[in-house]
């Protein structure tokens, strides 16, 4: 069951509801942990046992460390096991398959085991369930006694499957105290369209151009093609992603949960450190907090601190997909956020603000490429067709065909991608406010309408559509 799917958006959210709001509010966490616990069996019954296990484990780990949090020596060697549990059952199912293939590659061996199905959103429940002990170890949130609050935390359907990380710390009180209101519900209506309409519209079609350019030999492409189908790559991922954390931020809002966002408009980034503190913000707030200010962060030598980075970013790498590539492409970002941390940062800041986008924005878009391709080889191909060095045409019918089809849409989504549009709408919105139309009617009967266009092309869109699943679901 998905958010974009006419079953989840018809029969299951109004039913969830529907018996929220009629259940007296003591009843109201069992019903969404119930509930939420039907959705992640809905698309993979057999792993509702994984996700019970990693809620016991984290429960109980947060009991014995509330027990023994002054006894420094043995806390340590709970944490440490804690640890161990937590990232055990993360590395079974999503790496076991690569360690065997890469020990067989450098031994030369024949270790063979089954392939090992990934459980949905596993890395993001792993980092909730460690989030929720270190929490409770360091005091930033109340230890849930009761075993059904934590599994309600654990499991909250809107981000159970692909975040934003939800940590501990940020909803710890809202799990047994929160406000529904009618205004939160309305916003959350309208933030949950607009995710909708992100994925449906813009992702979906950017995703099926990048598709189809990428399912071809890079020999084979014209420089031009090769830098659509990277463009449009670029601009369905984040659409893709940034469209589900709207919708999990909207339907949190519904239940008079406050997610914290994890999007910022990345593309207007000045350099990488920055698109980074605008690109999936839970999880870069998640590893500085709990990794990289633990290995003691920029307080140490420089060499040290260096050393911080690269191990968060070669962990960030890993952490989105047992595959060299991924290792790569956050190695890749390590190795440039130790250069602006270094020196290069304070030369971009004395380049005009036009010089700083285009390095940033170049920087990001040859990132996606180790991010897309399955192999090296096929990256290093992409890339030195991108700049010609592959002997290919500068342009052919084929990046003609999909400029003239596909160009409009691609403007529209870059146009989308940065604060442009929320501006206007502010704008227009202000201006308005003394008109005679918005004195008769209502200031908000223009973006009633736009909500309700968007939802509706939003469900044409999924009647007409193939099956097209969130990116990050595989993470």
């Amino acid at each position: 069951m998905l958010f974009s799917s006419t079953i989840f958006l018809f029969v299951f959210l109004p039913i969830v509801l529907l018996v929220y709001f009629v259940l007296p509010r003591i009843f109201r966490n069992a019903w969404l942990l119930l509930t939420s616990l039907v959705f992640y069996a809905w698309g993979e019954p057999r792993f509702v046992l994984v996700m019970f296990l990693s809620i016991i484990i984290n429960y109980v780990f947060a009991l014995i460390v509330d027990a023994n949090r002054n006894k420094k020596t043995k806390i340590k060697w709970i944490m440490a096991a804690m640890l161990v549990a937590n990232l055990g059952l993360l590395c079974f199912f999503k790496y076991s398959n690569f360690f065997v293939d890469n020990i067989n590659l450098l031994l030369n061996t024949n270790i063979t085991i089954p392939q090992i199905p990934l459980p949905l959103g596993i890395s993001f429940f792993t980092f909730q369930g460690i989030s929720y002990v270190v929490d409770v170890y360091r005091k930033d949130g109340a230890l849930q006694r009761n075993p059904l609050n934590m599994a309600t935390y654990k499991t909250l359907f809107p981000q159970l499957i692909a975040g934003p990380i939800v940590r501990y710390q940020t909803v710890s009180h809202q799990i047994t105290d929160r406000k529904e209101s009618l205004e939160k519900f309305a916003y959350g209506t309208k933030r949950f369209i607009i995710g909708l309409g992100k994925k449906m519209f813009l992702a979906n079609n950017c995703g099926w151009v990048a598709d189809q350019i990428f399912a071809q030999n890079p020999h084979d492409m014209s420089i031009g093609l090769a830098w659509i189908g990277i463009i449009a790559y670029s601009l369905q991922i984040y659409f893709d992603f940034s469209g589900y954390s709207d919708m999990a931020i909207g339907l949190g809002k519904m239940f008079g949960f406050d997610f914290l966002e994890n999007f910022n408009y990345p593309y207007i980034s000045k350099s990488v450190t920055e698109f980074w503190r605008r690109w999936h913000i839970s999880l870069g707030t998640w590893f500085r907090d709990y990794l990289y200010i633990p290995l003691g962060g920029n307080r140490v030598s420089p060499i040290r601190t260096y050393i911080n980075l690269f191990i968060v970013w070669f962990a960030t790498g890993f952490w989105h997909g047992a595959s060299w590539t991924f290792i790569a492409w956050g190695i890749y970002y390590g190795i440039l956020i130790m250069l602006e941390k270094a020196f290069l940062g304070d030369i971009l800041r004395k380049l005009p603000s036009v010089i700083q986008h285009i390095y940033a924005t170049f920087i990001v878009v040859i990132g996606w490429v180790f991010f897309r391709a399955e192999t090296f080889s096929y990256a290093f191909d992409y890339i030195k067709t991108m700049f010609g060095l592959n002997n290919t045409v500068l342009w052919d019918s084929s990046a003609g065909y999909y400029f003239a089809e596909y160009g409009v849409l691609i403007g529209l989504a870059i146009i989308g991608a940065t604060p442009l549009l929320k501006n206007f709408a502010d704008k227009i919105m202000v201006q308005s406010e003394s008109s005679f139309a918005v004195r008769i009617f209502g200031r908000n009967i223009g973006l009633t309408g736009y909500y309700l266009l968007v939802f509706g092309i939003s469900i044409i869109c999924i009647v007409s559509n193939t099956f097209n699943p969130f990116i990050y679901f595989r993470f």
